[in-house]
């Protein structure tokens, strides 16, 4: 099975857009034109009052002028052939308008209108055939369905954007335009935080969210890019995409929607989308690097640490506070987060020791108690501790007013600090932020041009740790191979003609599994109660006898397994046994006969498979098996083409590590081998696009290595 719909041919066929007349258009024509229209209306108002300097055509049958312009019937009338056209017309008449935009040589066409596959039957043909006349025409499309774009160097092409944009290093690609503007974009404004580009992607009929953010990446006024995703039709290329993406330096984030049954519900009566399994997309993002954020605060939050410069070059923090309060609070969340607090020591605790203005008290720790005094002495703080090449990142935390006389100092050498600062200087004042006139801009907030500036604690803390994450995800994605050579280097198995439609038998189940090298344990099957005896006396120690019946693949719940079969008199019971109960459940056309396997002892169970997904086509997972897989109920999940690095963090980030590693019974046991096990079992699931499902549980991990005592497969039709 294949790791989601699209074929690795046809998702590298997806070149990255060019969106530049979208976003910095020379000429703009508005069908549907009309100062009465709150979207083509406001739209227009918003564009001629945030500079748009080029040429503006509206296009409206009904009127014959509008915004002291000439107005025209049709975009055929328009003089010149423009860079965009925006489409604001009933739905009945925007395939013909498309069509013949297109046919004058428009590259792109933004679609305002509504009523498309969001609302009706009826919309979803309308607009299956804009996709199709879009395609013939050689136009592409945003939306339908869709709020608007903007470019802070370019165009603001939207009605709801209630004030000029300023220039920034946001990249945010929306599939809710209503979120895109008036929350993402108003709350960032509030916050001194500005967007380089923000896309509504509406319906998608052409292109997609996936496309924004490829074309984002390439862009160098791009510092960081923001998504908030309902649905992707092609997960696969998005991967790709985002991965590429992170491994060449923009940070991608991500408010992915679709945990609870409600938000599904939302997306599908919204867009039309399916969510998709919530562990597979937890996975997908981690395995491209991208970062999955809980809200809107905190992805705004999180990107404004991605503006402020490089990242950390690793997770030291030293965190500096005027209270010993916040420095305790500040400890605990760092510790949370995975940040490390290496003490300050040496020369540079003797420096700031001797500082007559900074009241200590024999020793200093990390995070610094600076007390109120050290507020005053800033400058002489910094020096010693950005000179210890121990941190890889500052904090300086501001428990103080941040609206009167002293603040204005301290905030000026907070900038002075991070200016000169060679690694990266976050700052949290958590102090009065309001002052008794209200249209005084505080000193604090003229921090925010320059320093990634935060008023709560945990937003702080999880954007350094956002930095830092980042960085590592770059490092880590710029030694594996990236998604696209992964799965060249597992295309589709042609030398397995499986059986389709049905469980497979032990003996097509380890024919399959030997050719990836997924080894299984000895088995010998059996017709007959001799047989059986005959199949215990060639192993050593002893057995276990189960039904081998593609019809009955849960043979435990049938009774049909005997464990612990010793002696010949014991198989050949054991074997009637067996088939007896196989006999009540299935006819014995199903049954291919008695598996005989040695019992596997002293080893730790666990678990592998392969399982269809809603929207990826195939993921696999892993974790403790056996009786642990209730106790502990645990399993990390990957999308398949997977590399090993992935496949060892799977397996440490469930308990089976530890039960490996930590075994109260027994010598430890490597992990090494079990990562290369779910490795082959990724590149089964990558390869061969007709198993549907795969259940390898138990496997028996011992000092020999794993073996699967136990393999379920099922074919697609």
């Amino acid at each position: 099975m294949t790791s989601n719909g699209a074929t690795s041919a046809e998702t590298e066929t997806h070149a990255t857009p060019d969106l530049e007349r979208l976003f910095d258009p020379d000429s703009v024509a508005v069908v549907g034109a009309s100062p009465d229209s709150f979207y083509s209306g406001n739209l227009v108002d918003n564009l001629l009052d945030y500079g748009f300097d080029g040429d503006l055509y509206p296009v409206n049958p009904s009127r014959d002028e509008v915004w002291d312009r000439r107005c025209y019937d049709d975009v055929d009338d328009v003089p010149e052939t423009v860079d965009l056209v925006v489409v604001s017309v009933p739905r009945e008449y925007v395939v013909d308008v498309v069509r013949a935009a297109g046919d004058r040589g428009v590259p792109v066409a933004l679609v305002l209108t509504a009523g498309f596959s969001e609302a009706d039957e009826a919309g979803a043909a309308v607009e299956a055939d804009l996709a199709a006349a879009a395609e013939d025409a050689g136009i592409r499309v945003v939306g339908p369905n869709c709020i608007g774009v903007m470019s802070s160097a370019g165009a603001t092409l939207t009605s709801t954007c209630s004030r000029e944009p300023e220039p920034g290093g946001i990249g945010l690609v929306s599939q809710s335009g209503a979120l895109a503007f008036t929350t993402f974009f108003e709350r960032a404004a509030d916050q001194d935080l500005h967007f380089s580009h923000i896309v509504s992607t509406g319906n998608e009929t052409d292109l997609t969210l996936t496309d924004y953010v490829a074309y984002l990446a390439e862009q160098d006024d791009v510092d960081v890019i923001c998504t908030y995703v309902e649905g992707i039709e092609d997960p696969e290329r998005f991967m790709r995409v985002a991965e590429r993406a992170v491994r060449n330096g923009t940070p991608v984030l991500t408010v992915k929607i679709g945990q609870s049954d409600q938000a599904e519900a939302a997306t599908l009566s919204h867009t039309g989308s399916l969510t998709g399994d919530d562990d597979a997309w937890a996975a997908a993002f981690d395995q491209t690097g991208v970062q999955r954020v809980p809200d809107i605060p905190d992805l705004l939050g999180r990107a404004n640490a991605h503006t402020g410069g490089a990242p950390p070059d690793g997770d030291r923090v030293c965190i500096a506070s005027t209270s010993g309060g916040l420095a305790s609070l500040l400890a605990d969340m760092a510790a949370e987060r995975g940040l490390a607090l290496p003490d300050i020591d040496g020369a540079t605790e003797q420096a700031l020791l001797d500082l007559d203005d900074l009241l200590t008290y024999g020793e200093l720790r990390n995070p610094a108690d600076i007390r109120g005094y050290g507020a005053d002495v800033l400058p002489e703080i910094a020096d010693a501790l950005l000179n210890d090449d121990g941190f890889d990142a500052y904090v300086f935390a501001i428990g103080l007013s941040g609206v009167d006389d002293r603040a204005a100092d301290i905030a000026a050498d907070l900038a002075a600090i991070a200016a000169r600062a060679e690694d990266p200087v976050y700052v949290l004042w958590t102090g009065r932020k309001v002052p008794d006139d209200p249209s005084e801009t505080p000193a604090y907030a003229r921090l925010r041009e320059s320093v990634p500036f935060y008023e709560d604690p945990s937003r702080c803390l999880d954007a350094v740790a956002s930095t830092v994450e980042f960085a590592a995800a770059r490092d880590r994605l710029a030694d594996q191979s990236p998604r696209s050579a992964l799965a060249a280097d597992r295309g589709a198995s042609a030398d397995l003609d499986l059986p389709r439609g049905r469980v497979l038998t032990w003996e097509e189940a380890e024919s399959l599994l030997s050719a990836f090298d997924v080894p299984t344990v000895e088995t010998r099957l059996a017709t007959s109660a001799d047989e059986a005896a005959d199949a215990l006396a060639s192993m050593d120690g002893s057995a276990v006898l189960k039904v081998d019946s593609p019809e009955l693949p849960h043979r435990t719940d049938a009774g049909a397994v005997r464990l612990g079969v010793e002696s010949a008199e014991e198989a050949r019971e054991a074997y009637d046994d067996v088939y007896t109960a196989a006999r009540t459940r299935v006819d014995d056309d199903d049954i291919a006969g008695i598996l005989v396997q040695p019992m596997v002892d002293g080893g730790v169970e666990a678990m592998l498979g392969v399982a269809p997904g809603d929207v990826f086509g195939s993921l696999v997972t892993v974790g403790p098996g056996g009786v642990l897989v209730e106790v502990l109920d645990e399993s990390a999940t990957l999308v398949p083409p997977f590399s090993r690095a992935d496949a060892r963090r799977a397996v440490e980030e469930t308990a089976l590590a530890d039960v490996l590693t930590d075994r109260r019974d027994g010598e430890p046991l490597p992990v090494d081998p079990v990562v290369d096990l779910l490795v082959c079992v990724g590149d089964l699931a990558a390869s061969v696009e007709s198993v549907a499902e795969l259940d390898l549980n138990p496997v028996v991990v011992t000092a020999d290595g794993p073996v699967a005592v136990d393999a379920l497969v099922r074919t697609t039709e």
